[in-house]
């Protein structure tokens, strides 16, 4: 059976924002980013590089080096400007959804997901700088216990700044960044806000054996305000 995913890596909150547009990606990370992570330019030679691109990624260049710029969530501290990337594969159309059933019907959260990577037509990714509200689910988020961008994190409270790490990943640790950048700000966690999935809290009684105390949300994304401060 399958499973119509309803959730993806990186949701836009308010309408109006548009995308800056579609960008080579580097060929070692063009189809291993879920959707959400932060990504800058790394430039690549156009004469004795290896990276592919379509054929239109080569109508501009930097002329005195002969490199192009690829897309790149492999961050370098102080590189400038940085951007939201929105490509993935759970969740963005490409695969039919994610497997349900399994072996003797196991599976009852979605298992393996089927079909390519949205960057595997083009090798492009589209970036996202526009300041606005934008969620991204936690599975594509710095999720170090006790301190990344999780619910868990004690520390953790709204307003909060978030960096980016070497790979990618927004945090509120700035002892795990990669720089200083303030790329946003959090706002808080929040539930996929699907009217069809059925909250536990509807379904699983107070005293049930598999859970007692109160029933909260089950959190599945960090909302937060992107201004990339500089």
């Amino acid at each position: 059976m399958l499973k119509r995913e309803k959730t993806m890596a990186l949701k836009l909150l308010q309408s109006g924002i548009q995308p800056l547009g579609q960008f080579d990606a580097h060929d070692p990370v063009a189809t291993t980013c879920l959707g959400g992570e932060v990504a800058q330019f790394t430039y690549v030679s156009i004469v004795a590089g290896t990276d592919d691109a379509a054929a239109d990624v080569d109508d501009g260049y930097v002329a005195a080096a002969n490199t192009r710029p690829a897309a790149t969530t492999v961050l370098t501290a102080s590189v400038r400007p940085r951007f939201l990337v929105d490509e993935g594969t759970s969740g963005y159309g490409t695969l039919f959804g994610e497997v349900v059933g399994g072996s003797t019907g196991l599976v009852s959260t979605g298992g393996a997901a089927l079909g390519p990577h949205t960057a595997t037509g083009s090798g492009k990714w589209t970036l996202w700088d526009k300041p606005g509200m934008y969620a991204v689910t936690l599975d594509a988020v710095d999720t170090t216990l006790n301190s990344g961008l999780v619910p868990t994190n004690p520390a953790l409270s709204g307003g909060d700044a978030l960096y980016a790490t070497t790979a990618g990943l927004l945090t509120p640790a700035l002892g795990s960044a990669v720089d200083s950048l303030v790329l946003g700000r959090f706002i808080e966690f929040a539930p996929s806000g699907s009217l069809v999935t059925t909250p536990a809290s509807l379904t699983q009684a107070l005293n049930s054996p598999v859970g007692s105390g109160a029933l909260g949300a089950q959190f599945t994304q960090a909302v937060f305000h992107w201004h990339a401060e500089g």
